[in-house]
């Protein structure tokens, strides 16, 4: 029951956070901001969770995993109703950059604790159900956005209310507290993220990568796309090829993680997507082609943060998983903010077709880092 109350929580988080995003850039276009107006104010989500991430583990430590969902959940029900109160883009910056905190504060939280209490045998399972349940509510996220029509409101009262009823369910849980050792609880925050750093560095990089990869596909991907001529239908048609991928195959990686070495499976799914990529260029003038590769690609990097977390899992002591977790919501947040910014100068100051090199190289260089780490996992 706690297991799957938390993973009902993370895809009601996914389906607003997949709502918020188009929804936002339609109203702020509606109401005449430009371009790039609208996609700094999409940093807000993200400049949220940097803000918020060296506050929380101190006291998720004293107060525990429920009262940290509970107030996480409070924050983003919160803003998602305020919304529709005002038309204002710095009010709505401020509301963006709430729910970056609230949905950070519950990710941290209930991904700590099913890192926790998941045996290693069934980490890489659960941890997949977590990054597809994720999946799933964000994917659905655009059709709750597209009730604009009807009313304006009406999307954010809606999520608001699903928001409500999963963080109802929060209050029959049994609150628990992070493992503590006599060093850990000693130690100042600063000191735990450089031992979590020191044991899964290689680990805390995949949740980096993933940021960077599905940031810059989401947003510089259409930019290639009117540049190169492809038609709005085909990208329509392309990017949810990548997504579908994530999702179909986000359970089997996961399961197969916890038969198989888990650095192995994760290396091999790194060097898949980065030929996946690569031939995506090869068949960048033929829809069904480049479609079929951005699948292929989902299906094997698509799965990089839940893989991430979990093999971070592996490498960490109990009384480390918390700052583990917390670095690695950092580090998916910073890629996320640099991946577009990378890819958008590598297309200006080289040609379109960077955007398949740039990727494809990120993707070897995860491979060729994790292939080069021969640290063993310290005993927990």
């Amino acid at each position: 029951m706690r297991f799957w109350i938390l993973i009902s929580i993370v895809a009601i988080s996914g389906l607003s956070q997949g709502m918020l995003l188009p929804l936002l850039s339609m109203l702020l276009e509606k109401h005449g901001a430009s371009s790039s107006i609208n996609g700094m104010h999409a940093t807000a989500l993200y400049i949220g969770v940097l803000l918020i991430s060296p506050f929380l583990e101190k006291p998720l430590r004293q107060y525990g995993y429920k009262p940290m969902i509970i107030l996480g959940g409070f924050i983003v029900i919160s803003s998602l109703a305020l919304f529709p109160a005002f038309h204002s883009f710095l009010f709505w910056f401020f509301l963006r950059l709430c729910i970056g905190i609230g949905d950070h504060m519950l990710h941290f939280a209930t991904q700590t604790w099913i890192t926790d209490f998941s045996p290693s045998h069934r980490r890489g399972r659960n941890l997949s159900l977590y990054g597809l349940s994720f999946g799933i509510g964000f994917s659905a996220g655009p059709l709750l956005a597209s009730l604009i029509q009807f009313k304006e409101s009406l999307p954010f009262f809606l999520s608001s209310l699903l928001s409500l009823i999963g963080w109802c369910s929060v209050f029959f849980l049994q609150n628990e507290r992070p493992k503590e050792s006599e060093q850990s609880s000693s130690a100042r925050t600063f000191d735990r993220f450089v031992h979590a750093w020191k044991y899964a560095w290689v680990a805390l990089l995949l949740p980096f990568t993933y940021g960077f990869l599905e940031a810059a596909i989401h947003a510089i991907f259409p930019v290639y796309a009117l540049r190169e001529h492809i038609v709005i239908e085909h990208v329509a048609f392309i990017l949810p090829a990548f997504s579908l991928g994530g999702i179909l195959f986000q359970l089997p990686l996961g399961l197969l993680s916890d038969r198989l070495e888990r650095k192995r499976v994760i290396a091999g799914a790194l060097l898949i997507g980065s030929v996946s990529f690569f031939g995506a260029y090869l068949f960048r003038h033929f829809l069904v082609g480049l479609a079929v590769c951005f699948f292929i690609a989902g299906m094997f990097v698509g799965s990089l943060f839940s893989l991430g977390i979990t093999y971070m899992a592996d490498l960490l002591p109990k009384h480390l998983l918390a700052s583990g977790n917390l670095l690695c919501g950092m580090l998916y947040s910073i890629g996320s903010m640099i991946g577009p910014f990378v890819n958008g100068l590598a297309i200006e100051y080289g040609t379109n077709n960077n955007f398949f090199f740039t990727i494809s190289a990120i993707l070897f260089l995860s491979f060729l880092l994790l292939l080069s780490n021969r640290k063993k996992k310290v005993t927990h």
